[in-house]
């Protein structure tokens, strides 16, 4: 082949397939009829039904009544390419999980829709009708089998069924090529006969085009569309679906203790890298590595990425980089959180002393955050405000601060809503409610969120602070490059709150004894070894 057909040869071959060069499959038809044959039937089983279907189902019929008459599409979304030919390990969107009880990575474009029918003649005598849309197995037999890397048995092991899927979430399933006509059929304004969508947008281009698509093709005047008016109706089931989590179910509040005894497992895990972490250029990232092992070995992921900050790191709020080095006498504030099969997350932060010691000034910073938090339990109480325990809580460190003379006015003045000037070491908020989503249910309104009551199933954290950075000229030196942060995932009960990390040390002394344990405990490993 000369040099002219190479190059008409490379033109003609779209840029889409040239990403697969690299697999060198044959394409004759020897080898396809080859590759489809002489495959073991793939194994028939009866799955059983999944403990968190019937509490899925609730979920959607807690939708339904608020959405009569219109149709829902919730995406699971697709996979996303992190470079060229490779993808991101797949989660899918927050609002799909709740609805349907699928983690992990089991459905990459899927989607739940939930039709209307008659009042009262849906799923569990709701006004929708629930049907799970996604690729099932390909047989053996097809091409796809050992032709698609993203989606083939052969690449990535076998997918559920759309008979399996059914069985053990007790959807209805329907296979994804007959998505298209499920989204757009009948679209257009109800008073013409036609069936309104709400959309959970954001998730799925290729959703989002095509609900958009159907709505400009129906509308009596698509110049006069209001795109203003559909985006709110979306808005409004995005904010549903978040303030459905604000409050869990028994199911949700097992997936959250698992997720957090994982967690306290990684901490002790980060405890035991700390010696080995300290001689290493890049310790943070070995503490990192030693979390993210836990994580991947009990859980599906971590929760968000780990904060691993020695030193003056520790005072930049979202430090994740975790390239310094971790030398002895720092504090090491560890924020990390393992996210359980069904995608529930712990958060927890504890800031420990490198060498196993506080210092005097280090504990005193510690044991004021301490007092902070321990403030915010006591304000948590059911029928009180979310924004209560940041008050509690802020208005101790306030105090401490104005203590410590680094108040440059009252504590009086500081916390009223003119002043604030504590927050230059405490800029975060004390809590957030936590679950799918380490953030959980951020599109809630305000008035159900910052201002709604504390009620029993709410979980969420409290997580107060102090940050001093080395730059800080307006403090003592003795407190530059220290920052600590205390955080607990909260269970609300009827009887007040339950500090679900509390197996991790949250006192100075109990945080050092702890330490101690596991040091010890690894010496001795280590000398059985030898």
């Amino acid at each position: 082949m000369n040099d002219a057909e190479t190059t008409q040869n490379s033109a003609s071959q779209p840029l889409e397939e040239r990403v697969n060069n690299r697999s060198q499959r044959p394409s004759s038809d020897a080898f396809k009829a080859f590759m489809a044959s002489n495959w073991a039937p793939t194994p028939e089983h009866s799955p059983e039904r999944e403990a968190v279907a019937g509490y899925a189902a609730t979920r959607r019929h807690a939708i339904s009544g608020q959405f009569k008459g219109e149709r829902l599409v919730i995406p699971a979304g697709p996979l996303k390419v992190r470079s060229n030919d490779t993808d991101y390990r797949f989660r899918p969107h927050s609002a799909f999980a709740h609805l349907t009880g699928l983690g992990v990575d089991h459905e990459p474009d899927a989607v739940l829709i939930m039709e209307p029918v008659e009042e009262g003649k849906g799923d569990d005598g709701g006004h929708h009708h629930a049907t799970l849309y996604f690729r099932p197995l390909a047989g053996r037999d097809t091409e796809q089998f050992y032709a698609d890397s993203r989606s083939g048995e052969f690449w990535i092991g076998p997918r559920p069924t759309l008979a399996e899927f059914k069985a053990r979430l007790g959807i209805a399933t329907a296979h994804i090529d007959e998505l298209e006509t499920a989204i757009t059929k009948n679209v257009g304004a109800p008073e013409i006969g036609g069936v309104s969508v709400r959309l959970v947008r954001k998730v799925d281009e290729n959703i989002d085009a095509l609900v958009d698509t159907a709505r400009y093709n129906t509308a009596k005047d698509p110049d006069t569309l209001d795109l203003g008016v559909l985006d709110a109706l979306d808005d409004k089931l995005a904010e549903a679906l978040s303030e459905l989590r604000l409050i869990k179910d028994e199911w949700e509040i097992a997936q959250m203790k698992i997720a957090v005894a994982a967690t306290v497992e990684g901490f002790t895990e980060v405890v035991k890298s700390l010696p080995r972490a300290l001689t290493h250029h890049r310790g943070e990232r070995v503490v990192e590595g030693a979390f993210f092992a836990r994580a991947r070995e009990e859980g599906n992921e971590l929760g968000y990425d780990t904060i691993a900050a020695s030193g003056n790191n520790a005072t930049v709020l979202h430090w994740t980089r975790n390239t310094g080095k971790i030398n002895a006498g720092e504090l090491l504030l560890l924020d990390a959180g393992v996210e359980a099969e069904s995608l529930y997350t712990a958060d927890i932060t504890r800031t420990l002393p490198v060498n196993g010691v506080f210092s005097d000034i280090q504990r005193k910073v510690y044991e004021a955050v301490l007092e902070a938090a321990d403030a915010g339990f006591a304000a948590a109480r059911p029928g009180t405000k979310f924004r209560d325990i940041h008050t509690a809580a802020t208005t101790v460190l306030a105090q401490r601060l104005a203590e410590w003379g680094l108040l440059p006015v009252s504590v009086e003045e500081a916390i009223s809503p003119e002043g604030q000037q504590h927050r230059r070491w405490m800029p975060h908020g004390t809590s957030h409610h936590l679950g799918l989503d380490v953030h959980d249910c951020a599109q809630a309104k305000r008035e159900l969120y910052l201002d709604g009551v504390l009620t029993p199933g709410m979980v969420f954290t409290i997580e107060p602070g102090l940050y001093f950075k080395n730059e800080d000229l307006g403090i003592p030196e003795e407190y530059r490059g220290i920052g600590v942060r205390i955080e607990d995932d909260v269970l609300m009960t009827a009887d007040g709150p339950v500090n679900l990390s509390a197996a991790l040390p949250r006192g100075s002394a109990d945080v050092e004894a702890w330490m101690a344990g596991i040091y010890q405990d690894v010496e001795a490993q280590s000398a059985t070894t030898d």
